[in-house]
């Protein structure tokens, strides 16, 4: 039997919508688990189709760590300025930033990364499986499987989320895009650190 309280429960978990939570519940005899996960995955499909739509509204947000040591600032943009506006746009804004600062990702997705990068990267990565004793015929699958990961620790969109491992950062924002109703987008992040780029004259 679904009850109000497990319908409660399982909203303030995913803030998705009471019938959406019942509807899951439902198709999931009860499972708290397995509905999230099925609202989850709702949820990325409904945000999947707002993505075409324009989003030229939203808010840069800035935030200092460490003693005033990291510096980050961010671009988030949303349709519409009464989105922008709420806590909830707002606090995703933070969680992203806090990401970056934490993480410090060289790129924002995947096509950012230059060609020549990529094809260094490739080249020692199959280096390295040769040395490692991989079969000539898998090596080429192997350096793919490698370069996925290469992507998860230099992406920003494919990092995992550092408040909840489960999920990417890419993930974060459609489950935003689906529970806000808007498309949504992180259009750019710069990140600065104290002292980085700097020669230690003392070595020199």
């Amino acid at each position: 039997m679904i009850t109000a309280e497990m319908v409660k429960e399982l909203r303030t978990v995913t803030g998705a919508g009471m019938m959406d939570c019942k509807n899951a519940l439902v198709e999931t005899a009860g499972d708290r688990e397995k509905a999230i996960a099925l609202l989850r995955e709702k949820g990325l499909a409904r945000a999947a189709k707002k993505a075409s739509r324009v989003a030229a509204q939203g808010i840069v947000d800035a935030y200092i760590h460490l003693g005033g040591k990291v510096g980050v600032l961010l671009e988030l943009d949303c349709e519409t300025d009464f989105v922008a506006k709420t806590a909830e746009f707002k606090e995703l804004a933070r969680d992203i930033c806090l990401q970056v600062a934490a993480t410090n990702p060289s790129y924002l997705v995947k096509d950012d990364v230059p060609a020549d990068i990529l094809d260094k990267e490739k080249e020692i990565l199959r280096a390295q499986a040769l040395r490692e004793g991989k079969p000539e015929k898998i090596v080429d699958k192997i350096v793919s499987g490698r370069i996925e990961k290469y992507y998860q620790e230099n992406c920003l969109m494919e990092q995992s989320f550092i408040k909840d491992q489960d999920i990417t950062i890419r993930k974060l924002v459609a489950e935003k895009i689906a529970k806000l109703g808007e498309n949504m987008v992180v259009r750019r992040f710069v990140r600065f650190e104290v002292g980085e780029g700097q020669v230690d004259e003392a070595n020199c």
